[in-house]
């Protein structure tokens, strides 16, 4: 049993009662959607064609949202319907990052992800999907894919059928015929606002503080739902008439989870590396050390649970683990890194008290510091692979990130670092830490973002989008120039106070770095 769709484009004629059945179906609330239909017009008036294509989850065979769930809420049956249990979700939204067709939303009345689910409750007493039945044209066609002998067999045996991305290796079970490749392909067209007929022309924050409008972006309704397109329809060779867009899941609290992260493992593998190569800090400097660490790693762990829709749910990650997701297993590399670390602190605390002999302390040191060297090099890097689970995002599936976030730490750990200690003589070392850091980190990304070309067309626009269009200014300005060019500057002045200065730009150029790299992908259409 292998159940699936096959969509007949060509018979398709754009009427939205497969959408309409399926909110009407399975209570859908307004503002998000399981299945529409988008419109494209081609040609040039009065020579024009417009073309429909029925959009949804494609129920892939290989669906990268289980894997990427950290607890099960979206699970594949043996049926191959690919099915969600809002009651489990936690709400943290790498479904959405994992998806490469738009299929998946968090619902705003439950806070869960949802989407379609093939009808599972028609289906198992006999029944056809609501869409199925519902299509004037029986434009929808649904069944077993394994059955020879079913309708939709014979269809994907009779006809040249086409699927959504077949290079993500998802293995979609939803087959379109006559697919146009205006329609199948979300960057083929141009989004701006005077393109569209209808559809949700959307706002977001260029980043400086204004509104910018604009087709692509997903944000919140800025002249309410329905626009209207100006001058002539399909002006254009190609142009969306219609579509649905779907919000930015992750904004703000991801980004600075990657500052503080970074920070906490880059202070403990700064200590590590200084304590296991004979350096020598007072006892409150290694109190310090531990102190900052643990603390950002509980700001990190912070803006992770504020981030979740359900965030009362948090410890399902740990009670009901999926392991195959990397969430799961960097909660895990969290968790533990942030027990060593804390006893750590209490061991050098109590000594710096002296509550205990610090001798115990500093024979105790070298054993805690090289049993977290790989904890805290894996609490750095796990983001890197679980980027790369969310296959919705093509400028994430870079081979280079885990490498680079293991520098952004040694960074950051040694820009805060020179906050604390500037004067001191560990300060000094920091300082030469935190220039060579600097000047890798900023070669790390023309290489791996800049020059480097992209293997797809949506990780070249995203990339496009940082350095050359909404990001331009926070990429050129505010992470290359305050972040890297102005403290490597102030960096070899060689005064503490320039040294702290420069820490402080460093942290701020590294937020704004990570900001504009998480949010432009997720701006790029996949739908």
């Amino acid at each position: 049993m292998n159940y699936g769709f096959v969509i007949d484009n060509d018979s398709c004629i754009g009427c939205h009662a497969c959408s309409t059945a399926c909110k009407s179906e399975n209570s859908v609330p307004l503002g998000v959607n399981r299945t529409w239909v988008k419109s494209v017009e081609t040609g040039a008036y009065p020579d024009v064609t417009r073309s429909f294509q029925v959009t949804r989850c494609n129920h892939c065979a290989n669906p990268p949202c289980v894997r990427i769930c950290p607890v099960t809420a979206m699970y594949q049956r043996d049926d191959g319907i690919v099915e969600f249990d809002p009651d489990i979700c936690i709400g943290c939204k790498a479904c959405l990052q994992a998806c490469p067709y738009d299929a998946i939303y968090i619902d705003p009345e439950t806070g869960s992800a949802a989407k379609c689910h093939y009808c599972a409750h028609r289906v198992e007493v006999g029944l056809e999907p609501a869409c199925v039945v519902v299509c004037p044209e029986h434009a929808i066609i649904a069944g077993d894919l394994d059955d020879p002998n079913s309708e939709i067999s014979q269809k994907v045996a009779r006809n040249k059928v086409s699927v959504r991305k077949p290079e993500q290796g998802t293995a979609p079970n939803l087959f379109y015929i006559g697919g146009d490749d205006a329609a199948m392909h979300p960057t083929a067209t141009d989004r701006t606002p005077a393109t569209f007929a209808w559809a949700d022309v959307l706002t977001v924050s260029s980043g400086d503080g204004a509104p910018t409008s604009t087709g692509s972006s997903q944000g919140l309704p800025e002249n309410g739902p329905i626009q209207i397109g100006e001058g002539r329809m399909a002006e254009q060779m190609v142009q969306v008439v219609w579509n649905a867009q779907h919000k930015v899941p992750w904004h703000w609290p991801v980004p600075a989870y990657l500052v503080t992260k970074a920070i906490a493992c880059g202070l403990f593998l700064l200590a590590a590396w200084h304590g296991l190569t004979g350096g020598t800090l007072s006892s409150g400097e290694w109190t310090g050390l531990g102190f900052w660490s643990v603390a950002f790693l509980g700001v990190t762990t912070a803006f992770l649970v504020f981030d979740l829709e359900h965030p009362m749910r948090f410890l399902r990650i740990l009670t009901r683990p999926q392991w195959k997701s990397w969430l799961v297993r960097g909660a895990f590399i969290l968790v533990t890194f942030s027990l060593l670390t804390t006893a750590w602190v209490v061991l050098e605390g109590m000594a710096w008290l002296e509550m205990t002999d610090g001798g115990m302390a500093a024979q105790v040191r070298p054993w805690i510091l090289g049993l977290g060297i790989p904890l805290a090099i894996g609490a750095a890097a796990y983001t890197a692979f679980l980027f790369g689970q969310a296959e919705g995002r093509d400028l994430w599936q870079n081979s280079l990130l885990p490498v680079h976030l293991l520098i952004q730490a040694i960074m950051a750990g040694s820009a805060f670092g020179v906050l604390i200690w500037a004067d001191s003589d560990f300060g000094s070392i920091l300082r030469t830490v935190l220039l060579i850091s600097v000047i890798v980190d900023m070669a790390t990304i023309f290489l791996g973002e800049v020059w480097m070309p992209h293997a797809s067309d949506t990780a070249a626009r995203a990339a496009h989008e940082i350095t050359h269009g909404r990001y331009r200014r926070h990429f050129w300005i505010g992470a290359v120039l305050a972040g890297h060019v102005i403290p490597a500057g102030l960096l070899l002045a060689g005064s503490p106070l320039a040294a702290m200065a420069a820490g402080a730009l460093v942290l701020v150029g590294l937020y704004i770095y990570e900001w504009a790299f998480v949010t432009a992908p997720q701006e790029i259409p996949n739908s």
